[in-house]
Order: structure tokens, then C-alpha cells, then sequence
């Protein structure tokens, strides 16, 4: 059943958009009687409690389809058609076939002329990439489509087109070339490192198996290869009804979006019989149990499979509570493995997980990264817990603290499944046809979980662990970043080493919130007012704390909590670089009180209690996630860590060894090099916005970081965002009980000279930054500085719409016409925390020599954008889905937090906000040349490239 996915036990457990009404349409009018008698095609032979939401339905010629409806976001129709076909299904010679032609089928169609399917969509509102793409993977291919807005002419007019796309996309001659440089683009801006990686794993791992040498993109002699003629073939093997199911969620009449599939769909026929899945085989138990590689970027990183034939399963509530059994399993383990790991063990992090890949093989895989060079010592540690865990019974405790966090996991899809959006319900039936699963309700999990838990006993956890680590292996491949000296054979040495049980667990003492320091006495309140014209209220304290609530049933079962404090980078100082990128990962973890992480995860077992940290440009930032009857404890947690904070040391060496680990990374593709350096360098170098260098973070110490911190902890103002499914009276109780009981704290003063940031001087010569990746991979960057602040406010939304005209004129031109880049991205970028700091940017990833092209070709179209007014239909095009994501985005809590956030600093926010629409709605195409004209200025604009370093040396 595909709603159990096993949750993953991150490394900071516990620490780590939808309606703002009930707007989750009630289910249609149920089929007629004979049809309720039928199993629908999804549920034969299971007996899994059924989500009569959907409606289900096969045509004659054999496509089958799911459609329900879903009011969320209101309007969007979401759309999903599956091919049960990828990588998997190519012979040798068609590499990358299945991923080319989900390119083919996008680019024109039956129904559809070149490139044309974008235009039609973005006059619907739809917005390309995020709204409208696809994916392909080893056993499938997926297209996706998210309709705003979707009226019955728009909803008929899509349908029809991706049916059209499915029967007969244009594959000729003209198209494949055409095509192909752009899904050979898509190849090469791989980041390479990865890909290595993953190719080596998968042929390890899958030896003798089909899956070994079948990477979804292909290769470089089949894409070149590619004619017009084969992939018509394979499209005529595997594109057909048979193969096909059309998945549609959204806020419209099912009956009247059935007939439309079948208005569309009903006269789509195969070619030739309907061919048989190939033979995928497997695990072979006497296949190489090591291998060895080198990859300089990377950290030391081990990886091991132990590997089990994957067997098609009905999907009954006994399979489901078997796959329980076995997530817990997991679960314990991956809680010691990171126990070990924060208390500074021999490996920096550490995970187990269970997985069926590619209907290829049921798979236990581990994977580890050493602290420092011994992976020896570190492997040997791993192995040594899940020793443990396979020859000796957890404790019935540790069952209970798995079992709790999962029940609540749960519960927590079952409050909030009124509000779940109709694309997530879509994917997530998608994803269930993948793994021949089945769906069900989250009342229907929850139930299969409780009913479950007589299964979870020390014996059937102990025997489940067993069976996860029995099978073909295991298998090993160790990376190192320097050449090992008889790696293969030093490797074989250690998987056969015998390693003993991690011996006798500890005990733990129970922790309670009693445990945390106590606030003195609470707050009283002494102001409320609402929000403008929205039901938003703000609440003064009495010691000054600020909140702003919104109480509403958008979102059943959660609440979001944001407190902001201090002055954010306003506060950092603008000449030199400071400690404050630690604070991220290991500010919440230093602990509050004699409190540690660990006693904090066993404080938050069973409860949705949570807490990270982030910098904006006028305020720090504690977020976290909760549920009304855990609010009073969660504000409790954030308010202690501002007023009791904890300073163990051992996650600040963690943070250090873990950025020293995945330091090369960033110097191995144009995009990590970018990621690292663009920040500070579009702010004229900037300290505050620059990745600290190797050196800098070897300089972190406990004692530097809780020099930073601890001051930038008691600054003020506080002010504390609740919004979600709460009572009001109760959110103020525990926030004068917690926040308003904290001594007063006065708004930190600003430095003049950290107010503000720079802007890059202007050059005609790029800034040349090296990668130490492929020689055929760079990246080119163009930039103009804009302003910020809230008193031009307009002007930001007169960028964001230049910067998307730009950006699909750069899409149109270098990639769809010329291949030259893959995902080429114009944005704009206005801070409303400072008043500068804004900018648009234009980014692409090219082929060396296609630099020059790039530049050339961005400032033309910026130079056009400025000389002429764009036409109507180009502008339309534009705002329609700017337009429909604020629609959709406003429709959630997140998108009011992030719009009032600092509004009890700043009343401009409100004003800011209010302006939004009228601002949108009134741009007109002489305000986007204008706007071009005072920020596209050839004199002002900065420019930058990546390139290999191997070239540039030679250069």
C-alpha cells in the first residue's frame, strides 16, 4: 500500500499549501449500484480499506483511469497519465529511448504544433516546469500536469492535448535532431560526481540484472545514434492503451472529467500485440561482493546492499502490517546508528533502509560516511550496531518510542486530510501503480497500524531485522577521494571480518518538560488589533514580545510557529566572516538548559514538537511545526532555547567535521561552485552572504560559536507568528506563559555600516571561477543590482514579471532552438528586510565555448526588452501564472506567515501586502519596458563564468 512509505529518521529528529478554509469538496455522487458491486481494477485481490473517493473506470481499449474530485488548491485540476514503460524496457541500443521520447512528446503532437503545447498552457495559468513536466524512471513514465484555474474549455483542451501527446508525438527526422541537444544538454549538466557514483553502485549492486547498465538518460552513442525510425519503433512497443492509466484529482465534476478521457482517449489503439514486461532478474548470490572507486570531490563514503528477488505481493492488510514490522525495524536501528554518531563515534552519519527498486530487487541498504579517513573503524562500528540488532531483541521501550512516532505520523495525515492537495492525491495513486500497490485513506492506514501493533514485540522486531539483512550479500562499494592501495582486497578484508554485537545498551533516564529551566511570572496582554481587512490579529505583552495569530481550519491538525528575533544579517558584521553559517546546523541541537539533543528526542517522543533555525535580512528565525494539543509545549521549547540556551559542544565539531567533509563538492560542477560563491559575489562580496573557506571552517570552535550565538539569542525585538488549527486563547495563554514571562528585551541596535549590502561593480570581463568537474561542463552568469526594501515594493513585482518574459525568451532561444543549455533561469530577486540587495539575475549551464553565445544572446534580449514594448498576448502569457500562484499560494498558511512576518516591527508589510494584487493586475506593457530600461543598463550589469579548471589553465 503505497500511503506506508517508511519516514526516514533524520539525523535531527525532532529538530529538524493548502486551503485557509475547508475547502476539500465532498466526494461525487457515487457510481451507479452495478459499478459499486465491481473491485475496482486497483484493489483486486486486496483487501486494503478502499478510498471510495475514486472513481474508477477501464476502456475498451483497455486504458484505465482513477479520477476524483478535490478542491485544493480551489480550481486546479491535477492531471497525471502513466506509461508503464522505461529504461527497463530498452534493448541495448535504445539507451535513453524512454526518457527522448517523453522530450518528443512534449515538444509537439497530433493535436499540437512545435513548442506550442507551453504557450496554450501558460494562457491557462500553468507555469512551466513546476505545473507542467514529466519524469521517466527505469519502469515508468509519467506525465504531469497541475491545471489552475481549470475551467471545462481549458480542462477539455489539455486533456485532448496530452492524448495527443500519448498516440502520436512528432517524431521525425527534424524533431529527434532538434531534440537531441536538448536531452544531451540535459546529459552533460549531470552532476557528475553523482552520476558516477550511482552508475558504479547500480552495477554493483545489480550485477547479472538488467538494471546494471540502464540509466534513464542513456548514453552519449545511443542519444547520437537516435534516429527518427527507432524511437517511432519503441514508441509503437510501449506507448499504448493497455500500458496507460490517466490519473485526474481536482475541483471539478468526475463524471464530466471521465468523459473527457473517454472523449480523448477512447479511439487510441496500438500497434501490434501488447508485448510482455522483459525479464529484469535476479540477485545474483555468487556475483563480486566488492568494488573500489576513486572519486576526488566526495568524502569517504561506504555503501552496502544486501540484496532479495523482488516478488509482485497482493497488497492485503497482512502484507501492509509485515511492511510495519519492518519500518520499525529500521527505525531502531537508524536511532542507535545516530546516537552513536552525535555522541562523536567513528562516523559522521549513518543510515539503514529498506527498499524495492525497480520491481528489480528488495533491497537492505546501508550507507556511512567516516569521521576522517578510517572507514575501517567506521564500518566496523556500523556493522557492529546492526550486529546487535540482528542477535539480540530491542526492548519493549524502544518499540514503543518507533511505535509512537509513527502513530502520530499517521494521525497527523488523518487530521489534515481534508486539506491534501489534489496533485499529492495524484502522485501518490501514481507511485502506488508503480510499486503494484494499492491506496488507501489515512483513516484506513491508522486503523491497519493500530490493529498492527500486537505484531510489535521484541521477538517479531528481532526475526524482521533478521530477514532485512538476510538475502545476496552483502555487497560493498567503498569510495575514497585518493587512490586506496589494494582497495578491493582491503575492503573484502573488512566485509569478512566477524564483528561482535555493540554491546550492553544503556539506559535512559525519563525526561519531562518539568526537566526544562522555569519562566517566572507570565505576561499580561496589553493591545490587541486585527490585521488590516484580514483576520489576522496582533497581540501585545506586556514585556513587549509581539504576537501575530491566525486561527483558522485551512489546514485541520497543524500549526505553524515562527519566531523571529534580533536583526537577522543586519546584525552580522558586513567586513568580515563570521561563524553565524553554523548556526543551522548546530544551534538547536547545542541543546537547552543541561539538556541535550538526545534527552530533547525523548522529551519530544510521540508528539509533534520541532525546531529549526534560519537568517533573513532583518531577523533571526526559529520555525517549527506543531499540532494545537502539543502548541503550550512547542512554544515552551522555543522560548527556552531564547532564554535557557544549552552549549554542548559535540554538535558544533559535528558541524564542522560534516561542511569539512562535503567541502569538494562544491568545487566539483559549475552549479556547486555557484551555489558556493554567487551569494557574496552579486552583493559585491559581501562576507555575510559568502561560504566560508576551508579555513574558516576549520577555525570553528564550541568557544566561537557560543560567542556569536549567545548574544544574538537574548536580542530583541521577539516576535512570535501561530498560524493554523489552534483556539486563540489558548495560544495566548502559552505565549504570556513562556515568551511573555521572559525578561524584556530592547530592539537591538543596527551598525549603519551592516544596514545595508553592496552591489558588484560592473565589468565587460567576466569574474572566472574554476570547477574541477567534466571539461565539457560551465556555467555563465549575468547580472543587474535592483534596490529592495518596502517603499518601492511595485518595482518588485514589475521585475518579477520582466524576469519571466526574460526567462521565456531564454528558454526559447537556448534551449529549445539552439540545445546550447538545458535549464537556462532568468529571476529576480528584491529583499523586502533591506533596502538594497536586489537583483536579476540570468544563469545557464553551457558547453565551454558556448559562453560567449550565452552572454551575447542575454544581452540581445535585454536590449529588446528595453527598445519596444512586448506585445499583449507575450504579457498575458506572463502574468497568467504569476497570477494563479499567488492564487494558489495564498490559499495556504505559509504564504500569510511569510507576508506578515515583521509586520509588528514594520507596518509597511501590511501595506506591502495589500498592494499585491492591485499591483499584478495593473502592469501593462510600457511599465515592463520601462522597468527594463531603468535596470537592464549595459553599464551596470556584472558578469561571471565557470569554467574547468584543466581549460582555463590551458587557456
Amino acid at each position: 500500500m503505497a500511503l506506508f512509505t517508511l519516514v526516514p529518521l533524520a539525523a535531527t529528529i525532532g529538530f529538524a499549501s493548502v486551503p485557509l478554509v475547508a475547502q476539500q469538496a465532498p466526494a461525487s455522487a457515487s457510481p451507479t449500484a452495478a459499478r459499486q458491486a465491481e473491485v475496482p481494477w486497483l484493489y483486486v485481490n486486496s483487501d486494503v480499506p478502499q478510498e471510495k473517493a475514486w472513481l474508477f473506470g477501464t476502456l475498451d481499449n483497455g486504458l484505465r483511469y482513477a479520477i476524483r474530485r478535490n478542491g485544493v488548491p480551489p480550481g486546479q485540476v491535477s492531471i497525471r497519465v502513466r506509461i508503464d514503460a522505461g529504461s527497463l524496457m530498452e534493448e541495448d541500443g535504445e539507451q535513453g529511448f524512454a526518457h527522448f521520447l517523453e522530450h518528443l512528446s512534449f515538444r509537439g503532437s497530433k493535436f499540437v504544433p512545435e513548442g506550442e503545447s507551453k504557450r496554450i498552457w501558460q494562457r491557462l495559468g500553468v507555469t512551466f516546469g513546476s505545473d507542467s513536466n514529466a519524469s521517466t524512471t527505469p519502469t515508468e513514465t509519467v506525465y504531469k500536469l497541475d491545471l489552475p484555474n481549470a475551467r471545462p474549455e481549458g480542462l477539455d483542451e489539455s486533456i485532448k492535448i496530452l492524448a495527443g501527446m500519448m498516440e502520436a508525438p512528432n517524431i521525425s527526422d527534424t524533431t529527434v535532431n532538434a531534440e537531441r541537444a536538448v536531452v544531451m544538454a540535459e546529459q552533460r549538466e549531470q552532476f557528475g560526481p553523482a552520476v558516477r557514483m550511482g552508475d558504479a553502485t547500480r552495477q554493483h549492486f545489480f550485477a547479472g540484472q538488467k538494471l546494471a547498465s540502464r540509466s534513464t538518460i542513456g548514453t552519449v552513442q545511443t542519444l547520437a545514434g537516435a534516429r527518427a525510425d527507432g524511437l517511432k519503433a519503441f514508441h509503437q512497443r510501449w506507448y499504448r492503451p493497455e500500458r496507460a492509466v490517466v490519473v485526474i484529482s481536482g475541483d471539478a465534476d468526475p463524471a464530466a472529467m471521465e468523459a473527457l478521457v473517454k472523449k480523448h482517449f477512447s479511439a487510441w489503439r496500438g500497434t501490434g500485440p501488447n508485448p510482455s514486461d522483459p525479464d529484469f532478474g535476479k540477485p545474483d548470490p555468487d556475483a563480486k561482493a566488492v568494488t573500489t572507486l576513486v572519486e576526488p570531490s566526495f568524502p569517504t563514503i561506504v555503501q552496502l546492499g544486501v540484496m532479495r528477488p523482488w516478488e509482485q505481493v497482493d497488497d492485503t492488510i497482512t502484507y501492509n502490517e509485515g511492511l510495519m514490522v519492518d519500518a520499525l525495524a529500521v527505525r531502531m536501528i537508524n536511532r542507535r546508528l545516530e546516537t552513536r554518531a552525535r555522541a562523536g563515534g567513528s562516523f559522521l552519519q549513518a543510515q539503514v533502509q529498506q527498499e524495492d527498486i525497480s520491481r528489480s530487487a528488495d533491497a537492505t541498504l546501508v550507507s556511512l560516511v567516516p569521521l576522517g579517513d578510517d572507514w575501517h573503524a567506521a564500518l566496523r562500528d556500523v556493522r557492529s550496531v546492526i550486529t546487535d540488532a540482528s542477535t539480540t531483541g530491542p526492548t519493549q521501550a524502544e518499540i514503543d518510542r518507533e511505535a509512537q512516532e509513527f502513530d502520530l505520523a499517521l494521525l497527523a495525515q488523518l487530521e489534515n486530510e481534508g486539506a491534501e492537495p489534489g496533485s499529492r492525491q495524484a502522485d501518490d495513486l501514481v507511485r502506488a501503480l508503480d510499486i503494484r500497490e494499492t491506496v488507501t485513506t489515512a483513516e484506513g492506514a491508522l486503523t491497519i497500524f493500530r490493529g498492527a501493533k500486537r505484531l510489535f514485540t521484541p521477538e517479531n522486531l528481532l526475526a524482521s531485522t533478521k530477514r532485512l539483512f538476510s538475502g545476496a550479500g552483502p555487497r560493498l562499494v567503498l569510495s575514497t577521494p585518493k587512490p586506496l592501495t589494494n582497495g578491493d582486497a582491503l575492503a573484502a578484508s573488512a566485509l569478512a571480518e566477524d564483528v561482535t554485537s555493540s554491546g550492553a545498551r544503556k539506559d535512559v533516564r525519563p525526561v519531562s518538560f518539568a526537566d526544562l529551566p522555569r519562566f517566572g511570572t507570565p505576561g499580561t496582554v496589553t493591545a490587541r488589533s486585527k490585521l488590516s481587512n484580514f483576520n489576522i490579529e496582533t497581540v501585545a505583552l506586556s514585556n513587549g514580545t509581539k504576537l501575530i495569530l491566525f486561527p483558522n481550519k485551512g489546514e485541520p491538525g497543524k500549526v505553524y510557529v515562527s519566531v523571529r528575533f534580533g536583526n537577522g544579517y543586519k546584525a552580522l558584521p558586513a567586513n568580515r566572516q563570521t561563524v553565524a553559517w553554523s548556526g543551522a546546523m548546530a544551534l538547536v541541537g547545542s541543546g537547552i538548559g543541561k539538556l541535550g539533543l538526545e534527552e530533547l528526542d525523548r522529551l519530544t517522543n510521540g508528539r509533534k514538537i520541532n525546531m529549526g533555525l534560519d537568517i533573513e535580512e532583518d531577523a533571526f528565525v526559529l520555525k517549527g511545526e506543531t499540532r494545537a494539543p502539543d502548541l503550550s509545549d512547542q512554544l515552551k521549547l522555543m522560548a527556552a532555547k531564547l532564554a535557557f540556551p544549552g552549549w554542548d559542544s559535540a554538535p558544533v565539531v559535528r558541524a564542522r567535521a560534516q561542511m569539512l567533509a562535503g567541502y569538494e563538492v562544491m568545487n566539483a560542477s559549475p552549479a556547486g561552485v555557484i551555489t558556493r560563491d554567487l551569494d557574496g559575489l552579486v552583493r559585491g562580496g559581501d562576507p555575510r552572504w559568502a561560504t566560508p573557506s576551508r579555513q574558516e571552517v576549520e577555525a570553528l570552535t564550541p568557544a566561537g560559536f557560543r560567542k556569536l550565538w549567545e548574544p544574538i539569542l537574548a536580542s530583541g525585538p521577539i516576535e512570535v507568528q501561530i498560524f493554523g488549527d489552534f483556539e486563540a486563547a489558548q495560544a495566548i495563554e502559552a505565549a504570556s506563559a513562556t515568551f511573555g514571562a521572559m525578561k524584556p528585551r530592547k530592539p537591538a541596535t543596527i551598525d549603519p555600516a551592516n544596514a545595508t549590502t553592496r552591489a558588484p561593480e560592473h565589468n565587460m570581463t567576466p569574474v572566472v571561477r574554476t570547477h574541477s568537474g567534466a571539461a565539457e561542463q560551465s556555467a555563465a552568469v549575468l547580472a543587474w543590482p535592483t534596490g529592495g526594501g518596502l517603499d518601492n515594493i511595485s518595482e518588485s513585482r514589475k521585475l518579477e514579471v520582466l524576469a519571466a518574459i526574460f526567462n521565456d525568451r531564454l528558454f526559447d532561444q537556448l534551449r529549445s532552438s539552439a540545445g546550447a543549455s538545458y535549464s537556462p533561469t532568468v529571476a529576480s530577486q528584491w529583499p523586502t528586510g533591506m533596502d538594497n540587495g536586489g537583483y536579476l539575475i540570468v544563469l545557464g549551464q553551457l558547453k565551454p565555448e558556448g559562453t560567449g553565445q550565452f552572454f551575447k544572446l542575454a544581452r540581445e534580449i535585454a536590449a529588446d526588452l528595453a527598445a519596444k514594448p512586448v506585445d499583449a498576448d507575450e504579457l498575458q502569457r506572463t502574468l497568467g501564472p504569476i497570477q494563479q500562484y499567488y492564487l494558489r499560494a495564498s490559499t495556504g498558511n505559509q504564504y500569510w506567515m511569510r507576508e506578515t512576518a515583521g509586520s509588528s516591527r514594520d507596518p509597511r508589510k501590511v501595506a506591502a501586502m495589500e498592494s499585491l494584487v492591485r499591483d499584478l493586475l495593473s502592469i501593462t506593457p510600457e511599465q515592463i519596458q520601462q522597468t527594463a530600461q531603468r535596470y537592464l543598463i549595459s553599464d551596470k550589469s556584472w558578469s561571471m563564468v565557470v569554467l574547468p579548471e584543466k581549460q582555463t589553465a590551458t587557456r
